[in-house]
């Protein structure tokens, strides 16, 4: 299934489809669902995982918002979104940071899909003007 499509058929989108925003908030999904499985594998984990756990369900909240908000077009709030994408942004590199500091691989895997949330959070950034 075609996420572009899918926003493609808006009524207020007229065939015009920012996709940076849509790859962006395929991303910020993705990671959030990775975030949710990074918290779960670090609560099983021998030595203390707050700090990862907590990280990571923030950073999971934050991206499943930021999605949800990428992909509607109806009488859009340009300032709200701008404001999520920094939001989520900054919420993947404290969590990239956090997972970097642990040898897991699920860490190191939640890591990196961190960084590519951040980075495509920016590149939609630079797209999404001013409200």
């Amino acid at each position: 299934m075609s996420l572009v499509k899918m926003v493609s058929l808006h009524p207020q989108v007229g065939g015009n489809v920012n996709e940076t925003l849509v790859e962006a908030s395929r991303h910020a999904m993705l990671c959030s669902l990775f975030c949710t499985s990074c918290a779960d594998a670090c609560v099983v984990e021998e030595m203390d995982m707050a700090a990862c756990i907590r990280s990571c369900l923030d950073c999971a909240d934050v991206c499943a918002t930021t999605a949800r908000l990428g992909v509607r077009r109806s009488d859009q709030n340009v300032e709200t979104l701008r404001a999520m994408l920094e939001m989520c942004i900054l919420a993947c590199e404290r969590c990239a940071a956090e997972c970097e500091k642990h040898e897991a691989e699920h860490c190191q895997l939640c890591a990196k899909m961190c960084r590519e949330c951040a980075d495509g959070c920016k590149q939609a950034l630079a797209t999404v003007g001013n409200a």
